[in-house]
């Protein structure tokens, strides 16, 4: 099979092609120093100031800012099924078997666009600049028809190379390019590369949301000049588990029950409201009544921090009532009826124009309670703990609730937004755990590159009419096990390989696991039509076969007792004031 020369002279500064070989290079480097140090001399090379905001916004967001609400919005299946046109090769039978070997749809795309001689006499190498790219991107954003949107990318994929294909695709799916490579190692990119102090360009970061333009203002010495804007999201504060951390004085820390819904950034200013999720999508039109309740109020400029609940008769009903509504953009009178949701508010981190990120917790809940006073909004109740014991009876409560949990916060801690440290500690407990039997696993990078340490794990069919398999997949893990065990349990694969796909491996079902999970989730796209929420090993069952495996109608079984659990009404010792 021939292959076609690369051009031996170098890639312009501006190329898309270029910054797809500096994400190439960064996703083979082990270190996150030396990654770091590529993407800085990268940053740095980049002499045109809108060349530098998109490239960080390549690498850190995806082809649009967070904070922009744009989206591309093309499905993988469509991306798919396009590629096996432009290989002219039949997608059930040539790409899907593929894409199994692989792992990765992008991946499997590359491939076959740099081997297969009908690909290969279609594009061309590097053709285009990143302002081009992010035009294209712009371009699948504006145009609502499908068959156009399908036009574009494939005359884009014409101007690239199979690399550049592959991180084009990565970028505009939003997310993670895959390459070990996150957001705070970008923000400290943008300091190595001009010189700046990382906590600055990080601070900078939060209150524009933008990448891209945190990497001009270092880049031209005007971090101070980052100024917040209303209406768009800012990155959440995070906790860590309590088991990680531990406290020496609990009197330091004041108890919030942690809320079976989904955390929510509410930006309000008169009669203008928006949602933001935790991803930093925005949710406003799914939750119309939050809209009007805000809308009511005539507040001046705030954004708060809180959940969303669904909550009824009292009672704040399970995280499955409230997946009814997440996703439905404009919900029916029936659904905002069955499902009625509403915001706790927890934190204040914006009031009046002034941002209150480095307020000390107790001083920003002092304007909370004013502002709820005032405005009766819904605020979180605090308990003071002086005690394990009294955590332990408040987390008793707050399961009774049919809450989460608890939540303990420093009463001195700033707002440490997109950080996890001791400040915010979560208490919780493994909603339920199931045995299960591995399928596949797959191969890590950079630590772990060349180790099986991720996997695919199933529940029992085979006594099930609805399957012709005796196992299907329930959701994949990554943690949970020592060293010593991911040793052993890697020996053990290489005995029981049936089949190599890339860096997946199918085996034969006998590794069993105790899986623990957060919750039950049901997902439709799945063999199962259920996920798990943050499955981890608990236990490797060396002792157990796949005959002691937990089947579907166990998942099922557990998911409707969840549902059916009584909760203890809000009357009585209420996780949240209502200030009527």
């Amino acid at each position: 099979m021939w292959r076609r020369l690369e051009m031996t002279k170098p890639d312009p500064t501006n190329s898309f092609k270029r910054l797809s070989n500096i994400a190439q290079t960064i996703f083979e480097t082990r270190g996150n120093n030396a990654k770091i140090k590529l993407a800085a001399d990268y940053f740095q090379s980049l002499d045109d100031d809108n060349d530098l905001l998109i490239a960080a916004q390549f690498l850190g967001e995806g082809a649009f800012s967070d904070v922009s609400g744009k989206r591309a919005s093309v499905g993988h299946r469509t991306i798919a099924v396009l590629a096996s046109e432009f290989c002219e090769i039949d997608y059930d039978l040539v790409f899907k078997p593929c894409r199994t070997v692989t792992g990765s749809s992008s991946e499997t795309i590359q491939k076959l666009f740099n081997n297969l001689p009908e690909a290969r006499a279609k594009w061309s190498n590097g053709k285009l600049t990143l302002q081009e790219t992010s035009d294209i991107y712009e371009q699948l954003y504006i145009t609502s028809k499908r068959d156009l949107k399908q036009q574009i990318i494939k005359e884009s994929w014409t101007k690239m190379s199979p690399l550049e294909v592959k991180y084009f695709i990565r970028i505009m799916g939003q997310g993670s390019l895959r390459i070990g490579f996150e957001t705070r190692s970008v923000v400290s990119a943008i300091a190595k590369a001009f010189g700046k102090d990382a906590e600055k360009v990080r601070y900078a970061h939060m209150i524009t949301g933008s990448l891209g333009e945190t990497a001009v203002l270092a880049k031209t010495n005007r971090l101070e000049d980052a100024t917040f804007e209303l209406f768009h999201p800012l990155s959440f504060m995070l906790a860590s588990p309590i088991e990680s951390r531990s406290i020496e004085n609990f009197s330091e820390y004041i108890a919030e029950e942690k809320f079976d819904g989904m955390r929510c950034q509410a930006h309000i200013s008169g009669k203008k409201v928006k949602l933001f999720s935790r991803d930093l999508n925005e949710i406003t039109g799914s939750f119309p009544e939050i809209i009007d309740f805000f809308a009511t109020k005539n507040l001046s400029e705030i954004v708060l921090d809180g959940e969303i609940c669904v909550f009824k008769n009292d009672t704040i009903m399970p995280f499955q009532h409230l997946q009814k509504r997440m996703g439905v953009k404009k919900p029916s009178q029936a659904l905002l009826k069955e499902y009625p949701v509403l915001f706790v508010a927890y934190d204040l981190i914006y009031n009046n124009g002034q941002p209150l990120f480095d307020e000390a917790l107790s001083q920003r809940r002092h304007q909370l309670e004013k502002i709820s006073q005032a405005y009766h909004l819904p605020i979180t109740s605090q308990m003071e703990v002086s005690s394990l014991s009294d955590v332990e009876a408040l987390f008793k409560q707050a399961l009774n609730h049919g809450n989460e949990g608890l939540m303990l916060k420093r009463k001195d801690s700033s707002y440490e937004y997109g950080q996890r440290k001791k400040s915010w500690l979560k208490v919780k407990k493994p909603s339920g755990s199931l045995d299960v039997v591995i399928l596949y696993a797959h191969a890590g990078s950079g630590k772990r590159g060349g180790t099986y340490s991720d996997f695919t794990l199933g529940i029992s069919v085979k006594d099930d009419d609805r399957y012709e398999e005796e196992f299907i997949p329930i959701g994949k893990a990554y943690g949970g096990y020592s060293n010593e065990e991911l040793v052993e349990l890697n020996k053990r694969i290489k005995q029981l390989t049936l089949e190599r796909f890339g860096p997946t491996v199918l085996l034969k079902p006998e590794l069993m696991v105790e899986l623990e999970f957060e919750d039950i989730q049901i997902n439709k796209r799945t063999k199962a039509k259920y996920t798990l929420r943050f499955p981890r090993f608990k236990a490797i069952r060396w002792d157990l076969s796949p005959n002691d495996a937990d089947t579907l109608k166990d998942v099922e079984r557990m998911y409707q007792q969840k549902i059916d659990k009584e909760r203890t009404s809000q009357t009585k010792n209420p996780s949240f004031i209502m200030n009527d």
